[in-house]
């Protein structure tokens, strides 16, 4: 009696068990997307922000004077670091050692933040 308690207690565990196998399993095989969905969200959202809130023409490489080295229009500013970040994700996808470009990806979201910055800054 006692062992057929503790078949079906371990019958049980065995089930959780193979159930987080398979979950894990899932997970493994999707990790390249999941890790690539947030920083895509992140990058559509601040190439969203800078459209609406950079001028015409964005100023890059702000000297020490107060004035842009080079001036480029605001679709070239917004779309550039927006590609930077595919493009590393895109290198996420084909590689197999996926932390490195994916950790690239995550640092090419500053570009964004620092083009805003730097234009906003002087004014």
């Amino acid at each position: 009696m006692e062992k057929q308690n503790l078949q079906k207690g371990s019958s049980g565990i065995q089930t959780v068990g193979s159930v987080l196998k398979v979950i894990g399993s899932w997970i493994y095989r999707l990790r390249k997307v999941l890790m690539a969905i947030p920083v895509i969200l992140a990058a559509i959202y601040l190439a969203r922000y800078n459209m609406a809130n950079l001028p015409a023409q964005v100023g890059i490489d702000l000297q020490t004077t107060g004035v842009y080295a080079q001036m480029i229009s605001r679709d070239l500013a917004v779309l550039g670091p927006l590609a930077v970040t595919g493009g590393c994700l895109l290198l996420m996808f084909c590689s197999r050692r996926i932390f490195y470009p994916w950790i690239i990806s995550v640092f090419t979201l500053v570009l964004p933040i620092l083009l805003y910055l730097t234009n906003i800054y002087p004014n």
